[in-house]
């Protein structure tokens, strides 16, 4: 459905920014003022008018502080974090441009403000990794001490830890869930500060998580379940393959093979180029990256992959697959797909009939509202269907 711009582009994130309005994310009339500021297509015009937004409601929230109005700041500082993070979206192909790791930060700050202004408090942890750290955060219902499930979730290819807060914990925790989310590699600040690049095997990202979570008094170890959303359809999956200490998994919408995906994108003329590392494949992309919408495509994912070419990007995509991997998952499993999400390719009822382990599949509709990638404009309703299905399961 159309919201405000004719660019498609445009248009689906200025849906996802609106979208978190159901968790405190976002104002409406706020986000509308704002829109009418961007010109169509102007990806610095997006960037100045949410900045400049961004930041009023930052000061919003920084008055309200100042004056004891906790609530007030709490709920500016989360509105002001989702906005810096929506506007370093159409920044982030660039490495060098300090506006991706300006806008990064902005949203990252914002979000910690708010964080201290939860009852409880949300607890900024660092995730031991592979002699390193992992940011994210801990997520308690309460304070009582009682053992609950717990849900845990990381950003997809382009977004931060703190956007899943909106995505998937503020739903949780309404359901009495505890909350771990992180940035692993090529998400978040660990690709903006750090320069870590994506890795296929996922496994070897979430099986620190794992232990991590086991360590927490707060929580079931019986009942820890990890959530997928947008390029988070594959991890979480992927993930399940190689550890299974996981209760349940949700993968939304479901990805099966990232090289098929891709390939079915591009345009027919690739033919069997696709399937070559020769100049052929070579010269057609380049002659793609002259468009700039396809340009910034491919550059933005060329720095989540750790690409340094086009046609590396496209040939590194056969490392993520589930192709002889997916009979390795064994905990329940529920895959979401979406008739017009033409970010997943319709890959989610490929992952459901090849997984062997309990499952579940929920198509969503425009019908319901929830039609585009990841049900656009109906989180209330995909949380709804998910959390009553992990009730379910994990009863």
């Amino acid at each position: 459905m159309k919201i405000f711009f004719n660019n498609e582009d445009f248009d689906g994130q200025f849906l996802r920014m609106l979208s978190y309005t159901a968790y405190g994310g976002a104002d409406i009339g706020e986000c509308f003022e704002t829109a009418s500021r961007i010109k169509e297509g102007d990806r610095g015009s997006w960037y100045e008018a949410l900045t400049e937004t961004a930041n009023r409601v930052r000061q919003d929230g920084d008055r309200s502080l100042e004056n004891g109005h906790k609530v007030s700041a709490r709920r500016s500082y989360l509105r002001a974090s989702n906005y810096h993070r929506a506007a370093e979206f159409y920044a982030r192909d660039d490495p060098n441009d300090p506006r991706s790791l300006q806008g990064w930060q902005a949203s990252h700050d914002c979000f910690a403000e708010a964080a201290e202004l939860f009852d409880p408090p949300f607890e900024a942890v660092e995730i031991p990794y592979e002699g390193t750290t992992l940011p994210g955060y801990f997520f308690r219902v309460d304070d009582s001490g009682q053992r609950r499930p717990t849900a845990v979730t990381m950003t997809g290819m382009d977004g931060y830890l703190e956007e899943t807060y909106f995505s998937v914990i503020a739903a949780a925790l309404e359901r009495g869930y505890n909350g771990l989310t992180y940035d692993g590699p090529g998400q978040g600040g660990v690709l903006r500060q750090r320069g870590v690049p994506l890795r296929a095997d996922w496994e070897k990202v979430v099986t620190p998580v794992v232990d991590f979570v086991l360590g927490r008094p707060e929580v079931d170890s019986d009942r820890i379940v990890l959530v997928g959303r947008s390029f988070g359809g594959y991890l979480a999956p992927r993930a399940a393959c190689g550890e299974h200490r996981l209760a349940a998994c949700v993968a939304d919408p479901g990805q099966f093979d990232l090289f098929d995906m891709a390939a079915a994108r591009l345009p027919q003329e690739m033919g069997g180029a696709l399937q070559t590392d020769g100049q052929a494949l070579e010269s057609i992309l380049d002659k793609m990256m002259e468009d700039d919408a396809r340009r910034f495509f491919f550059a933005a994912r060329m720095r989540a992959f750790g690409a340094k070419t086009p046609k590396k990007l496209v040939l590194m995509q056969s490392e993520y697959s589930l192709k002889g991997r997916v009979q390795q998952i064994e905990c329940p499993t529920l895959v979401c797909d979406n008739v017009t999400d033409t970010v997943a390719g319709g890959q989610g009822k490929l992952l459901y009939d090849a997984l062997e382990c309990p499952k579940g599949y929920i198509e969503f509709t425009a019908e319901e509202g929830a039609d585009g990638h990841c049900e656009g404009g109906a989180q209330v309703l995909f949380h709804t269907k998910v959390f009553n299905w992990l009730d379910q399961t994990l009863a």
